[in-house]
This record gives structure tokens, C-alpha cells and sequence, in this order.
């Protein structure tokens, strides 16, 4: 237990934690800004390589899905550690691929706080707002 408590221990949780606020203070307006306007609008197909090899999509996949993972447990982490956890984990959100994904996206996204966030942000970089929509 004394190695959890040494100071050495608490500076490097200490610097971990300013370097993921620091990241998602970059990271996540980059990946916002950088969305399609239709991303979360279900009348809008997701393709993605879908003209490449079988392998190279399957292991495209693979890798989305495990740095999805990454983004939804730093963002967890981040409810209790500086950073913007909910933000991060909806990007990890829409990395992932698993059935219902695109339903509980929407729920995330559609809040009114946290759309009119996003929705600023995309304005201050000359980006169309993002739709939600349902199926029809």
C-alpha cells in the first residue's frame, strides 16, 4: 500500500491527469469541428472504407473500436478528474460500433445544453450546425 502513496505516485497521476485535460482541450474541438453536419442525422448512411480490402476494414474497425474504448474510459475517468468527460466519451461513443449505438448518440447529442455547445463551437470555426434527427 506505500507504493500507492508515495509522492512519485501522486505526481505522475497528478501530470496524467493535466496531460488528458490538456489533450481533450484540443482533441475534441478538433474532432467536433471536423463531423459531418448530418453525423447524427439518421437519414444520413455512415460508410466507412467501404471501398477498401475486407482485412484492411476489419482491422480499421478493430483499431476505431479499441480507441473508442480509450475515449469512453478517459471520459469516465474525467467525471472525477479535470477534462470534459461527456464530451469525450460521446467521441468514443461514436467510435465504437454495437447495436443501438446511433440511438443512444442521438439521446447524448440531443440535449439542448450540450448541442447548442457543439453547435457554437462548429460556428466559431465556420462549420454548419449538426442535425439530429431520427429514422423516419
Amino acid at each position: 500500500m506505500e507504493v500507492l502513496l508515495s509522492k512519485e505516485f501522486w505526481f505522475a497521476l497528478t501530470a496524467f491527469s493535466i496531460v488528458c485535460f490538456v489533450g481533450t482541450l484540443l482533441a475534441i474541438p478538433f474532432i467536433l469541428v471536423r463531423l459531418p453536419s448530418q453525423y447524427f442525422d439518421e437519414r444520413h448512411p455512415r460508410r466507412w472504407m467501404e471501398h477498401h480490402h475486407p482485412v484492411l476494414r476489419l482491422t480499421g474497425l478493430a483499431l476505431k473500436n479499441v480507441v473508442g474504448i480509450v475515449f469512453v474510459l478517459a471520459g469516465v475517468a474525467m467525471l472525477f478528474l479535470p477534462g470534459q468527460g461527456i464530451l469525450t466519451m460521446l467521441i468514443g461513443l461514436s467510435l465504437m460500433d454495437f447495436p443501438g449505438k446511433r440511438r443512444l448518440e442521438r439521446k447524448i447529442i440531443g440535449q439542448p445544453d450540450i448541442l447548442r455547445t457543439i453547435n457554437r463551437l462548429r460556428e466559431k470555426f465556420g462549420r454548419p450546425p449538426l442535425s439530429v434527427m431520427d429514422e423516419p
